[in-house]
């Protein structure tokens, strides 16, 4: 009986090692200089068929960095407010 359960969900631990093992090497593999290199030539792929087929929905927002990168993000937003204070500041005078 024992037997039987391990050869029926076989797969479901093979799955889940594989999926570890690739997730373990993709993680590796973007630092890379070929990884670098892959994703640079995926995303002028996307851009191309945005370009030749109009499918909006490969589009990035512009704004996506932001939520990528949110320290860096609210530091440029105080350091915006700032200058926007100062140049209102030398506007009144």
């Amino acid at each position: 009986m024992i037997e039987r359960l391990f050869d029926d969900t076989l797969w479901i631990y093979t799955s889940i090692l594989g999926a570890v093992a690739g997730a373990a090497f993709l993680a590796y593999f973007k630092e890379t200089k070929a990884g670098l290199w892959a994703y640079a030539k995926l995303d002028q792929i996307l851009d191309y068929l945005v370009a030749k087929f109009g499918w909006t929905w490969l589009e990035q927002p512009e704004d996506a960095w932001r939520k990528k990168y949110p320290k860096i993000t609210s530091k440029i937003d105080q350091m915006e407010t700032r200058i926007k204070e100062l140049e209102d500041g030398l506007a009144k005078k």
